[in-house]
Parts: structure tokens; sequence; C-alpha cells
């Protein structure tokens, strides 16, 4: 017992002495966050060596009753970095019975940005690479909604496509598709959707694969060409079985501009115009061109 009293009479007397010590205070930023948000998370803590009694030191160290130290931003965009020199003068205000020696981090670092909010259109990214080989999309694809509101920095945001695209959760489709698919951004930490989650559907149908001869179209010809002596190129396409039917292999060209070729020889792949948007292009012959 007398051992256990001296010991904390000596531990009370001793958080009674002044000390150093470097602690770990938590961070806070005063900006508006209804106009700006950072791009990059902020700094949570900042490192210090400070003076003052050792009951002050240990209260701080342990982190009871710490409230975070505020660093006010009133042009938050204009900021990147704050160096660790200018914090003494800012926090010594706000550390009631500890004196601040010295920082221990060189600089913070902060990335914030105005808030920004758009309207994106969303489709399917390349729907056919979901199907089964051998089956094909029959009919439109929906989307509900097909539109999708994103908040968040403005660089991020108005460095995205003018149309979002998503991507299918499943592999080698043959029926008809139901689900729901996530709108993913690379930044998905950083941006708001509204809405998350989208409801696609299509119907699909076994496809058959078609060969044949398609009629070679010439556009912005210049004067001076020499005659071109092809006229219809080789085909490949599939199309959904319920359409074959219904498609007039005279309707499709074969399209080859040259405004912006050249004088010299030239091979070219020509732009197949005509095919129901159901169909798929496979192969298409290459055309020579000399003028």
């Amino acid at each position: 017992m007398c051992l256990f009293a001296a010991t904390v009479f000596w531990f009370f007397n001793a958080l009674n002495k002044n000390y150093s010590a470097n602690i770990n205070f938590p961070l806070d930023f005063d900006y508006d966050q209804a106009s700006y948000i950072p791009v990059k998370s902020l700094p949570t803590s900042v490192r210090m060596n400070v003076s003052g009694l050792g009951w002050d030191l240990f209260r701080k160290s342990s982190g009871l009753k710490v409230p975070p130290l505020v660093i006010p931003l009133e042009k938050p965009t204009e900021i990147n970095k704050i160096v660790g020199s200018t914090l003494p003068a800012l926090f010594s205000t706000q550390l009631e019975g500890l004196q601040i020696n010295f920082v221990l981090v060189d600089t913070l670092y902060v990335d914030i940005d105005e808030k920004a909010r758009r309207k994106f259109n969303l489709k399917v990214d390349s729907v056919w690479r979901y199907l089964n080989h051998d089956f094909g999309v029959v009919n439109e694809i929906k989307l509900v909604p097909d539109t999708v509101w994103v908040e968040g920095p403005k660089k991020i945001i108005n460095a995205l496509p003018d149309v979002i695209t998503l991507a299918l959760p499943q592999n080698n489709i043959d029926g008809d598709f139901i689900g729901e698919v996530e709108i993913i951004f690379p930044n998905n930490d950083l941006i708001k959707r509204d809405p998350p989650i989208v409801e696609i559907s299509f119907d699909v149908e076994k496809q058959m694969e078609i060969n044949d001869r398609v009629r070679v179209k010439i556009i912005n010809a210049p004067r001076q060409r020499t005659a071109f002596n092809v006229s219809e190129v080789n085909c490949t396409f599939r199309l959904p079985v319920s359409l074959v039917k219904t498609l007039s292999v005279d309707s499709l060209e074969a399209i080859i501009d040259l405004k912006e070729v050249p004088n010299g020889r030239h091979k070219i792949v020509p732009e197949i115009i005509g095919l129901p948007q159901q169909a798929r292009l496979i192969k298409v012959d290459t055309v020579l061109v000399n003028f």
C-alpha cells in the first residue's frame, strides 16, 4: 500500500511539471462545403512539438477531449499547399495550455475544387460484347432512366464524356435480358450519382451470318481522278433471324469518302450504310484507289 501510494504521489507530482512532446492533433478545414468539394482526401492530422504541463500533454496525447485544430480557407480553389511553418501562428489561440515549439510536417497539401452538377445521357457499351456469339439484339435497348445527374469536383465533371457508357454485369447472354446496372466512375468516391442504378432491358434472338456483295459509292472525289474499277465489295455481317427476310442487300452501300484523302495510292475500308441497327458488321473488303 505504501509503494502504491508513493507511486501515485510521484505520478501526480510529475504531471504538474512542464514537458515537451510530439503529439498528433486532429485537423478540420473550414470552407464553404456547399460550393466546394475536395478532389483528394484532406489531411486529417498534423504532428507538432509542444510544451506544457504534464496533465495537458497527457490528455492531448491520449486523445481525450481534443477538439480539432481549424484551418480556415476563404478561397479554397486558390490554395494547394500550406507551409508547416505558418501553422503555429494559426493554432496558437486554439491550443489552450500548450505552447507550439515547431511543426514536424513541412507542408500540408490540399486539393479543393468548385462543386459542379451536370446531367448526362446513358448508353450500353457495345452490347454485342456481352452476347453469346450466335445471338443478337432484336429491339431497342431500354434504359430506365436513360439519364443521370452527376455531382462532384468541377474538373472531374468537365472531363467526363457527354454520354456515359455502362457495362453489363454478365457475359454470354443468350436470352432476353433485364437487370439493374450500377453507374460507376473512375472517381466513384468523389462523385454523387442520381440515380446510382438504372434498369436495362432488351430482347435477343439467334443470328444468321450473311455474306454478300455490296455496291460501292464514291463521294467527294477530286475532278482529276482516274476511273475506279471496283463497283462492288464483299461484306459479311450478322443479323437476327427474324430480320433476314426484311433486309434487301440492294439497300446497302459501301461508301468511300475521298474528302480527306491525299493524291496517291491508298487502301480504304468502305463504310457500310443501310444495315439495320440490330446488325453487326463482321468484315468488309478494302478498296484500292489511285488518283
